[in-house]
């Protein structure tokens, strides 16, 4: 990753919002990090933007006088396509962060806006960006689309956690192996104020670019839709009207989306149509999730999910998986199944959630043997102590 100056525009106009940004963003600015341009309408954003052809990012309220953020957008990539769009929303705004995800806009922060959430997605950004250039100069006639799924597929690895909420009474750890092509699988986790933890796991249908340029859209719509509902049946109903909108390629994600609260040990979800977890417990017996009926999302529009509750016992854990974990197969086709993946989990030596995740890995690659990998494979492991 490039450790040099980003130039960021930032359009907004509020005129008390560039020295906050200035402020709250000091650090990196003495450090030569990042540097911080404004316009104040996209009109005079687009100028900037066509004057000087050294911007990386452009971080743009959605709305504004003269010209919103969704037209200066929309009119980014004819004046750089490079150029990585951030938008502001305001809360709850799923109606525009839909559309600028469509038309382009790489993420999204909502306001009032938090600095820290807002500097975690400018690095990501800087990554992706870093990533894609180097890939551009690296790349040739007979390796470009090569080239363009490696980076693809480092990009998807790239969105997803790699920190995790971790406390005296809860550990929670996850981690995906891709397949050889950009695929669908992706996991996510969601600290709320009050403590909660969101935890998502999901698999897009399919393979390749369009897998995973839904997987891309449907993480961006799950983690706005939990930023303003409490409820997961709320949230996959939410998504999945909206996924189902214009998809004449009838492509579907299963999700599962849950809330867990440390306090109470509760643990309330919806499923739409994926793998059933596993429930490990103190005496090492393993049981499923009780199923709460939900279908794919994307499909049904309109269609209605159900959640559940269940209690985790101190000492239990929760497995999330995909399907590439029990499809796992060897050369001869013998699949990897349920049983096996059960017998993992009856050492019960494992220290924390990292270590059971990685015991899952280790155990499927073995099983396998040299037979090529042909799904991701994702785990999720929420144990409680």
């Amino acid at each position: 990753m490039d450790n040099g100056k980003f130039r960021i525009l930032v359009v907004d106009d509020e005129i008390d919002l560039e020295q906050l940004m200035l402020q709250r963003m000091r650090r990196e600015v003495r450090r030569g990090r990042y540097e911080f341009e404004f316009a104040h309408n996209g009109v005079e954003a687009l100028e900037r933007l066509r004057d000087d052809d050294g911007f990386d990012i452009v971080l743009s309220d959605i709305n504004m006088p003269v010209m919103d953020g969704l037209t200066l957008l929309a009119q980014i990539p004819e004046v750089d396509p490079d150029i990585r769009a951030v938008m502001v929303s305001a809360y709850g705004d799923m109606e525009n962060i839909r559309t600028a995800m469509n038309r382009g806009a790489f993420d999204f922060v909502t306001k009032p806006i938090d600095f820290t959430d807002l500097k975690t997605t400018i690095e990501r950004t800087i990554e992706n960006l870093a990533m894609w250039r180097k890939a551009l100069s690296a790349r040739d006639k007979l390796v470009a689309l090569q080239n363009e799924l490696d980076v693809a597929r480092t990009m998807q690895q790239d969105i997803l956690p790699k920190s995790f909420p971790t406390s005296e009474t809860f550990d929670l750890y996850a981690s995906m192996v891709p397949a050889l092509s950009v695929g669908g699988d992706f996991y996510d986790v969601y600290e709320f104020s009050d403590g909660r933890i969101g935890i998502a796991i999901a698999d897009v249908s399919g393979k390749g670019v369009p897998a995973a340029m839904f997987m891309m859209a449907s993480r961006t719509l799950l983690k706005a839709c939990a930023a303003i509902s409490t409820s997961p049946a709320a949230v996959l109903e939410q998504v999945n009207t909206m996924l189902a909108e214009d998809n004449d390629a009838m492509t579907f994600v299963t999700l599962l989306y849950g809330i867990y609260d440390p306090r109470t040990k509760e643990f309330v979800y919806a499923n739409g149509g994926h793998n059933p977890p596993v429930i490990v417990k103190p005496n090492l017996t393993t049981e499923l999730l009780e199923s709460t009926g939900g279908v794919a999302l994307g499909v049904m529009p309109n269609f209605k999910y159900e959640e559940n509750t269940v209690t985790i016992e101190s000492g239990s854990m929760i497995v999330f998986y995909t399907d590439g974990v029990v499809e796992a197969e060897k050369e001869d086709k013998e699949l990897f199944e349920m049983d096996r993946f059960c017998e993992i989990f009856q050492s019960g030596t494992f220290k924390n959630s990292e270590e059971v995740t990685n015991e899952v890995f280790e155990t499927v690659k073995e099983f396998a043997g040299e037979n090529p990998q042909s799904d991701d494979i994702t785990c999720l492991v929420l144990r409680t102590t």
